[in-house]
């Protein structure tokens, strides 16, 4: 049987851990876009307070948002960007 619906059929998607002030994994962030909205279904835990909220935002990138508690700012990079920032580091 073929499965019917939106599996599948995101145009962005991604589970992240994201890292607070003084370089620590301490938050995470998933955003899912379906291929026919512009808005983002995004959960996140903030990595400064430790908040965590399920919201929708305008899809737009470079993606970032704000905290509902702390209003501390989540930046999603591109993955190739964060990659080569993360080699320049290993490297030092």
């Amino acid at each position: 049987m073929a499965r019917k619906g939106k599996v599948g059929k995101y145009k962005y998607v991604t589970n992240r851990s994201l890292k607070n002030k003084a370089d620590e994994e301490k938050g995470r962030i998933k955003v899912l876009v379906p291929a026919e909205s512009e808005i983002a279904q995004v959960d996140y835990i903030c990595p400064e307070c430790g908040f965590s909220e399920h919201t929708e935002e305008p899809w737009q990138r470079p993606f970032s948002l704000k905290c509902g508690k702390c209003g501390a700012t989540m930046k999603i990079p591109k993955l190739k960007d964060e990659i080569k920032k993360d080699k320049k580091k290993r490297a030092k």
